[in-house]
């Protein structure tokens, strides 16, 4: 995808983001930066604070300095672009914003953290507006802080990006939801995103309404609508769920799911099955001719129109792909959390600190307990 709009929102409540700081919010909470949907505006509502703004606004700063949010992504991953919006912020926006990010623990707190990355330098934003900036940094992240300059109010904090799983959970998992955006799932392309964005498709947990799916417009031909899925791993497949939940009046006819390995032709995993509205298709692939070739993107063809809620796709790494994902997920790793996946794996720490700084590493270049760990190879 050329926009990196398009990609998945790492940040997104649904996908597990959480605001783990700010140091002010006084007129609006910071909770807001990152709901899912466009930011909503009562002229007429006020409250305790003040007016009442869908966002994240704090006082008026009487000092130098700047305000501060730290979100902690849903999933970790490589940050290719962020949206700074400050839909209705009109007279109150803040005028320069600058955006860091971090790639921290669980058990460390980001706010006194060292190690942060610029990510958009201090630039400046217009009010009510989708700001957006492109990011060229290849690291992995987990945390990311927005900065304004010196105070005032934001919408909405979209950060777009790919996610990267770590593989030593998906080798605890077993078979997963390669699919899934936590999993290193990501809608690649679709015919129509008129009502919402097919990412939906693969957040984590039940849609709670139509609005959390993919709906397309009405089509007035003979063709019909579709999505392409890049998986998390090249894997065989155990089975597919294709979920209509909240759709009534609008779910497809029908559906058809393809697979395919290495961009080569795509080659039928369900064959066209009839779908029903607001229900969880359940189809079993293991142990048919579908869930013995492995695939590393699927694509759903729905006739010919209508809303998915959600696409899951449970399958299990090949040697191959468990060896590809691993390498990816290690490759991102800044350089002191490589070098420590390093020495957690028996390397000595003057060694694991020179392979890591020598990254990009083929598999057969890491010491024998370190590959087992990053590829799953001996």
């Amino acid at each position: 995808m050329g926009d990196f709009r398009q990609l998945p929102d790492l940040a997104l409540r649904t996908l597990g983001g959480s605001v783990v700081h700010a140091n002010d919010e006084s007129f609006a909470a910071r909770e807001n930066l990152i709901t899912p949907g466009p930011a909503v505006f009562d002229p007429t509502e006020f409250g305790h604070r003040g007016k009442v703004y869908d966002g994240w606004e704090t006082r008026r700063r009487r000092e130098p300095g700047h305000d501060e949010a730290i979100v902690r992504l849903g999933a970790a991953g490589i940050v290719r672009g962020v949206v700074v919006d400050t839909a209705f912020f009109t007279g109150n926006y803040p005028p320069e914003v600058s955006v860091q990010g971090l790639y921290a623990g669980d058990d460390v707190d980001p706010a006194t953290a060292r190690g942060w990355e610029e990510l958009v330098p201090r630039s400046g934003v217009a009010g009510d507006s989708e700001n957006s900036f492109a990011v060229e940094s290849g690291s992995l992240l987990t945390h990311v802080r927005l900065r304004i300059h010196p105070d005032g109010g934001v919408a909405r904090l979209r950060v777009h990006g790919e996610a990267v799983p770590d593989v030593r959970v998906l080798d605890a998992l077993g078979t997963v939801d390669v699919a899934a955006l936590e999993n290193g799932g990501m809608v690649t392309d679709c015919s129509n995103l008129f009502y919402s964005s097919p990412q939906n498709l693969l957040v984590p947990g039940p849609a709670r309404s139509m609005g959390e799916g993919w709906e397309t417009a009405r089509r007035r031909d003979d063709g019909n609508d579709w999505v392409e899925v890049r998986l998390g791993a090249e894997c065989t497949l155990a089975a597919v769920v294709l979920d209509t939940s909240y759709f009534l009046h609008n779910a497809p006819g029908a559906a058809v799911l393809s697979g395919r390995v290495g961009g080569g032709p795509w080659r039928e995993l369900l064959a066209r099955t009839p779908l029903r509205p607001d229900t969880r298709h359940r189809y079993l692939l293991a142990g048919t001719g579908a869930g013995t070739t492995p695939v590393d993107a699927v694509r759903l063809d729905i006739h010919p129109d209508g809303g998915m809620a959600r696409l899951r796709v449970f399958g299990t790494p090949t040697p191959a792909g468990r060896e590809a994902a691993g390498l990816r997920w290690f490759t991102a790793l800044p350089p002191a959390a490589a070098a420590s996946v390093l020495v957690g794996a028996g390397v000595e720490a003057e060694a694991a600190a020179a392979l890591a700084a020598g990254r990009p590493l083929t598999a057969d270049a890491l010491p024998a307990a370190a590959r087992a760990m990053v590829t799953g190879r001996g």
